[in-house]
């Protein structure tokens, strides 16, 4: 898990792009600290791929700053960008060169990649036993991996991925995503990755940040734990959802949120210490209650609240 209390190896501050009187990004801030996975979604046209390009340098700030590893893109660009690997769009490779051969190419370039390097990455992204085969031959989750690998080389702080599961199969997916968590866990390295599956970036991501008009709609840590004061959503599936509602509703502070005749299902917004109190009304009257459900909206559903039903790239 992230230490939250350290200070951010990235960090947006004000961060805007215009261009002929447009903002493309309009004063964008947050963090991505020590071993956190951060998603980085939003509709079409929200700005994420302009907000990559100007982490990166690739295109320039209009306003505000950004901070790798505490130095400043636009004042150090050279110290904050060697502490970044990305791949912005699809990793290119020699295709008649082994997958080993490319990476000995990117460490010719770079003159402290050892050998013993190269051996972590590649065994860290699950290619070591692909290395001596052209990747002309490899998959395109093995070029996947690959790209990161390379990226992964010069031991940066921070990786960035631009759509990493775009194009693989389901499997392919899954083995991204496993070896993502991964490399943050046993690198500790912080990766901001953009991606339009919203269930995928839910099982990834530690947490995920909201764009939408180039602006920070929201924030929201993945798995976050319900204090016991807060509200939450149950769904009592009973034998007579018309007497449960009947008793529900002669009970202080509980809310019934939506009745499923269907399924038999009430469901009430309530404080969790009040369930108890729920249950002891339901017996008294005789009401049977067969399951008890937290229900919560999914990445997808709260996506769609968020953004008022606008579609993610």
């Amino acid at each position: 898990m992230y230490d939250q209390s350290n200070e951010p190896v990235l960090r947006l501050k004000n961060v805007s792009k215009r261009i002929g009187g447009k903002a493309l990004v309009d004063k964008l801030s947050f963090d991505v600290h020590k071993g956190e996975i951060v998603g980085l979604l939003g509709p079409n046209g929200a700005g994420k791929t302009t907000t990559i390009r100007m982490i990166v340098g690739l295109i320039e700030m209009s306003e505000g700053d950004v901070e790798i590893q505490g130095h400043s893109v636009r004042n150090h660009f050279l110290k904050a960008v060697q502490e970044v690997g990305a791949i912005i769009e699809n990793p290119e490779f020699y295709p008649y060169m082994t997958g080993y051969d490319n990476l000995k190419q990117y460490q010719r370039m770079n003159e402290n990649i050892t050998d013993a390097r190269i051996k972590t990455v590649t065994e860290l992204v699950g290619l070591e036993n692909a290395l001596n085969k052209k990747v002309k031959a490899y998959s395109l989750g093995m070029r996947q991996r690959l790209g990161i690998a390379q990226a992964l080389l010069h031991e940066p702080s921070l990786l960035i991925l631009d759509e990493p599961t775009n194009g693989l199969d389901p499997a392919g997916i899954r083995e991204m995503r496993e070896y993502l968590k991964r490399i943050a866990k046993e690198e500790s390295i912080s990766i901001l990755v953009s991606s339009h599956l919203l269930s995928e970036m839910e099982l990834m991501c530690s947490r995920v940040v909201v764009i939408q008009e180039g602006k920070l709609v929201t924030h929201r840590t993945i798995g976050e734990s319900v204090s016991e004061s807060s509200q939450v959503t149950v769904a009592f599936r009973v034998d007579n959802v018309y007497k449960a509602k009947k008793a529900a509703q002669e009970l202080l502070a509980v809310t019934i949120t939506e009745e499923r005749s269907e399924q038999e299902e009430l469901v009430l917004t309530l404080d969790n210490e009040l369930i108890p109190n729920v249950l002891n009304s339901f017996a008294n009257t005789q009401i049977k209650v067969y399951r008890i459900t937290e229900t919560k909206l999914s990445l997808e559903e709260e996506f769609m609240k968020w953004t008022g039903g606008n579609r993610i790239a």
